[in-house]
């Protein structure tokens, strides 16, 4: 049984997102889902730090990373054979139950590592499943004229999650340790069930339903050669892996170790990311709030060249304030184009291989590009900061290159 066979929502003029019923009970869930995330991880890594090494807590905060990144593919498949909304719920369920479990075992005694590890491997597991059907969800809750304005919402949600979350984690740990604090993860989890099972799903036009299937791997092959063949999602999925493998090292180890030599210490790279957080949520608002950019194609890739530049910058100001200020215009031009590719990706993708095509994207910009940080602290090591930072927005900038000279890609619109 598919989601195909919810009751769905009945046809009626389409109506803007953020007055959506379903949209927003949608947006509830997220939401709460990605607090409890920022909760879990505060909570994960202060156990890990109590229970053991500085060693063995980088252990334990990296062992979810693998069964992400090998399982993903697999994943996409799943949400697009079962339904992305019923993946969802059994996603959140099952993370809200380890979680829980785990902080009860934490109240009653002192599990050590083992436990932690087990909950980290779980989490890693299930969110492997969990983000290609976050991604292929919309489709079937909102018109394709909205998604792009989704997106935005969406982003508006993962840019509070990541602002509400870290004090509300550190908010639990003072209250009552990890236990307390795992504790309020699982609750912020489990208050998006509920508002999953009353979304109402919309039913698909006839040449968007499911594909006739085979196997799991015959599906896998399929939805890879879908993305090979697509004149818009091909070329979209390098822009992508570039502009990710080239962010990812100098926004975060680079970052660190610029703030390190400049003097300016954790207080001045708080204000960089900050600046960088205000940007990348101006464009989420941009998108929410019209729902189109004309011409997304040739933004996505200007975005991407003009990023690179600023990106290349960040290493040569001199003072706090102006590596704030190149930071917002990092954050403003990166969200934008980042926003614009997650929605020409929703908008170009037939709904029956939005799970699948969402899993390999994920698996690009998170499994990929987070590979680079320890290269970057190398190569920041021996040619110093500078001439990283220049390779690094070089390969960025690639992918707008790409984005500007295929002539798909560069064309293409999102529904008006």
């Amino acid at each position: 049984m598919t989601d195909t066979l919810v009751p769905a929502a009945p046809a009626t003029e389409e109506r803007p997102a953020h007055r959506d019923p379903d949209v927003l009970r949608w947006l509830g869930a997220y939401t709460s889902s990605m607090l409890g995330d920022s909760v879990y991880y505060i909570a994960l890594s202060w156990a890990a730090v109590r229970s053991g090494t500085p060693a063995q807590a980088g252990v334990v905060m990296s062992v979810s990373a693998v069964p992400r990144a090998v399982l993903m593919l697999g994943g996409g498949v799943l949400a697009d054979r079962l339904g992305p909304r019923r993946v969802v719920i059994g996603s959140d369920a099952v993370r809200c139950a380890a979680v829980l479990a785990v902080a009860a075992l934490l109240f009653l005694t002192s599990p050590g590592l083992w436990a932690l590890a087990l909950l980290a491997l779980v989490f890693g597991t299930v969110d492997a499943v969990f983000m290609p059907a976050v991604g292929a969800l919309p489709a079937r809750i909102t018109h394709r004229g909205q998604l792009a304005r989704v997106q935005g919402m969406r982003g508006l949600a993962v840019r509070f999650a990541n602002v509400a979350g870290a004090p509300l984690g550190g908010l639990g740990v003072a209250a009552g340790g990890s236990p307390t604090a795992f504790a309020l993860a699982g609750l912020l989890i489990a208050v998006s069930v509920p508002l999953l099972v009353s979304v109402r799903l919309r039913d698909l036009p006839a040449d968007q339903a499911a594909a006739p299937r085979g196997t799991p791997l015959a599906d896998l092959r399929a939805g890879l050669r879908y993305i090979r063949r697509h004149r818009v999602l091909g070329p979209l999925m390098l822009v992508i892996a570039l502009g990710d493998l080239g962010f990812v090292g100098p926004l975060n180890v680079g970052l660190t170790l610029l703030a390190e030599r400049r003097g300016w210490g954790a207080a001045g790279m708080g204000w960089v990311l900050a600046a960088f957080g205000a940007g990348a949520g101006a464009a989420s608002l941009l998108l929410a709030v019209r729902g189109r950019v004309p011409r997304a194609g040739l933004v996505t890739g200007c975005a991407c060249v003009a990023g690179s530049v600023a990106i290349g910058a960040l290493a040569f100001v001199p003072t706090v304030l102006a590596a704030a200020g190149v930071g917002l215009l990092v954050g403003l031009l990166a969200g934008l184009s980042g926003a614009m590719c997650a929605a020409l990706l929703q908008t170009r993708t037939d709904p029956a291989y939005l799970g699948r095509v969402t899993a390999v994207s994920s698996l690009v910009s998170l499994g990929f590009a987070p590979l680079s940080m320890p290269f970057a602290a190398a190569a920041i090591g021996v040619f110093g900061l500078g001439p990283v930072y220049v390779v690094s927005a070089a390969v960025c900038g690639l992918g707008g290159v790409v984005a500007l000279a295929v002539p798909g890609l560069r064309r293409a619109e999102l529904p008006a």
